[in-house]
């Protein structure tokens, strides 16, 4: 009895151990726990055609391709859902994939968003003049420009000169004329100075700054032809420019495909404009009647 309780002690040690050897096995040839081998292929958003400078991005101009890690590019979106609604701040090719780039506001690609025949030019602005310096690449812009009086002076005949051939500048008038001169201009990049917080304020909802006049400039690089520059040019040197923010609505139709805009069609102001088409009044002239002085 006792050689037999032995032999089967002795048995039940050797299952044991066979079958701890067993579980070790089975678990060393199992990967490591049962961990999830990476995927051979992940969804990529993919431009399904040639999306403009500017552009809003919808559902039709996307399409996603199942592309190996290693020929993803940085950055690149796995679900067209991040992507619908942007703005495109470059022109993105048909079947490039979409990145975080291409909704970056960088100048550093402006010489490949010229487009052909434009040139590019600098404009400078600040937060009156700029539109808060909220221009962004992409955007549509108009250029008003004034000058000022003394631009535009009036001369009279001097009948007090010998001949009566000489003339005088008429004081008193105001010459100042605002029109605006262009309309339509792409913007291709903007330069800012770093951003800077406002000491003593907290910061607004969404963990922006609140906006104060500081006097920020903004320079804005535009899509021109020659002649526009050359207006620009002068605008610059002799007269006042201000840029205005167009809606993005006005370059598509109702079915979101691009269109070009009519020029807008302006008087231009002056003070006589503003008389009689404004009914702004004109001061009254009022006589004074001086006493008599004796002799």
């Amino acid at each position: 009895m006792k050689r037999s309780n032995r032999l089967i002690l002795l048995i039940g040690v050797f299952l044991a151990i066979v079958a701890f050897v067993l579980v070790l096995l089975t678990s060393g040839g199992s990967g490591g726990g049962g961990q999830t081998p990476p995927p051979t292929t992940l969804k990529t958003v993919i431009a399904a055609v040639d999306i403009p400078l500017g552009t809003k991005v919808t559902a039709d101009m996307l399409k996603t391709q199942d592309l190996a890690p290693t020929a993803r590019n940085p950055g690149t979106y796995e679900d067209a859902g991040q992507v619908v609604g942007q703005t495109a701040r470059r022109e993105i090719s048909a079947d490039a994939q979409i990145t975080t780039s291409d909704f970056a506001l960088t100048t550093s690609d402006v010489t490949d968003s010229i487009p052909l025949t434009n040139r590019a030019i600098a404009v400078q602005v600040d937060q009156v003049t700029g539109v808060g310096t909220l221009i962004k690449p992409g955007d549509h812009v108009d250029m008003v420009v004034g000058f000022a009086s003394d631009k535009f002076p009036v001369i009279s005949v001097d009948p007090s000169t010998p001949g009566g051939s000489g003339v005088t500048a008429v004081s008193g008038l105001n010459n100042t004329s605002v029109k605006l001169l262009l309309s339509g201009m792409q913007v291709l990049g903007t330069l800012l100075p770093p951003p800077t917080t406002v000491e003593g304020q907290p910061p607004a909802e969404g963990g922006e700054t609140p906006a104060t006049l500081t006097g920020q400039q903004e320079i804005v690089l535009l899509s021109v032809n020659a002649q526009q520059a050359e207006v620009i040019k002068f605008a610059q040197m002799d007269g006042s420019i201000s840029l205005i923010l167009r809606s993005p609505k006005d370059y598509v139709d109702e079915a979101g495909e691009p269109i070009e805009p009519i020029p807008p069609e302006t008087s231009g102001v002056t003070l006589k404009v503003l008389v009689d088409e404004y009914d702004v009044l004109v001061p009254q002239l009022v006589e004074t009647l001086l006493p008599a002085v004796g002799r």
